[in-house]
């Protein structure tokens, strides 16, 4: 049996991964030229590590990230509306959590692939699918095709032609609002306790996430009717004007990135679907569910997907069929549910109304962090043979 994977992210290069180690033959097949990252960092939460772990990269990883703490929660003008004990949730889920640059978690599994003789051929970007007698072929844009007795489409939220073929449709919903991201490093600013800092506006957010004392990933949102040309000249003076009057680090972080550094998002998530394959196409990672980055579930859950995959593969290896079927079944209803989660809370963080931010920062001040971090813990280790 061979494999081809159609994407080399974080889905499709810890599926390899998986497969590799329990003896299957499979290739990689990316689009671009070379690795590509987009968004700055991840949290890999408990669930995440788990896989990371299985995955033989875990103490890798935990070489170049941070071991976050808490999670704070502020309103625009740094009063504090929450905390929660990553700590405490690391305890339940008997996992660390890690914050990490998107392009370090990359390399780690980059790096894996190559000790574990794995072909990863970049430029073959997919132009289309075809069938014949029950099966399917990809061409692609280099005049290249390739025939497999299993296809992987983890080829992304936005131009997924796997979701296209699989699903009938690949196009994305854009929800409302921008996420400009970048990476900040200065040895003035101290991030002594490695916490989360999330900050809560009006129609805007600005989010925090260490991976250093040093060093630290960070996000500015806000709400955005209709997508514009973007322009990376001004990035800096658009969040200057969105961001000026709240706490000072903002402005320290903003202005202490580099331009290179920061991109701009048009942020984009997929309704669920229930269908995850055709003939011999099986979805995963943001080509079967893209969940907002407010889920805080994306990469972790196509992480996920990697160890579901070859562990119903392994279980149904004299009926492929059968292994779609399974992996499809397992899960589709929890990574529906965080697709939901994320909505919701984003609907939340960036509504325009001021009274309703105000009720809203209050009941996250009055919240039962104790039960949020517990209801995290059981929700996220479904599925996982993690006890909590």
């Amino acid at each position: 049996m061979n494999i081809s994977i159609l994407g080399g992210g974080i889905g499709g290069l810890s599926t390899a991964i998986a497969l590799k180690q329990e003896g299957f033959d499979v290739s990689v097949y990316e689009r671009h030229s070379k690795p590509t990252t987009v968004g700055a960092g991840i949290v890999c939460w408990p669930n995440a590590s788990f896989v990371l772990a299985q995955l033989g990269i875990l103490d890798e990883v935990a070489k170049v990230s941070g071991s976050i703490k808490y999670m704070n929660r502020y309103s625009n003008t740094g009063e504090s509306i929450g905390s929660l004990d990553i700590s405490e949730l690391n305890r339940l889920m008997k996992y660390p959590s890690y914050s990490i640059l998107r392009k370090d978690l990359i390399n780690a599994l980059i790096q894996r692939t190559i000790a574990l003789g794995i072909d990863i051929y970049y430029q073959h970007d997919v132009t289309h699918f075809s069938d014949k007698n029950g099966k399917t072929s990809v061409k692609f844009s280099n005049g290249k095709s390739i025939e497999s007795d299993i296809i992987i489409g983890s080829d992304g939220r936005m131009k997924s032609l796997s979701r296209a073929y699989v699903n009938g449709d690949n196009t994305p919903i854009y929800q409302g609002f921008i996420n400009w991201v970048g990476v900040f490093e200065d040895k003035s600013v101290n991030f002594s306790d490695l916490s989360v800092a999330d900050y809560w506006g009006t129609g805007k957010r600005f989010g925090i996430v260490p991976v250093s004392k040093n060093k630290a990933y960070w996000a500015g949102g806000a709400v955005a009717e209709t997508i514009m040309a973007v322009n990376s000249n001004k990035y800096k003076s658009e969040l200057n004007s969105l961001f000026s009057d709240w706490p000072d680090l903002m402005t320290k972080i903003i202005n202490g990135t580099p331009e290179s550094s920061i991109n701009k998002i048009y942020v984009h998530d997929h309704d669920p679907i229930d269908k995850w394959h055709k003939n011999n196409v099986i979805l995963l990672g943001d080509s079967a569910h893209s969940p907002l980055p407010t889920s805080g579930q994306g990469a972790c859950q196509a992480l996920e997907d990697a160890w579901h995959f070859t562990r119903c593969l392994k279980e149904n290896i004299n009926n492929i069929a059968n292994a779609f079927v399974q992996f499809t079944e397992l899960r589709k209803d929890k990574t529906s549910g965080i697709t939901m989660g994320g909505r919701q809370l984003a609907s939340s963080i960036f509504n325009q109304d001021i009274e309703f931010c105000q009720q809203r920062n209050l009941a996250s001040r009055n919240t039962n962090y104790q039960n949020v971090v517990v209801g995290m813990a059981k929700g996220w280790s479904r599925g996982l043979p993690i006890e909590c």
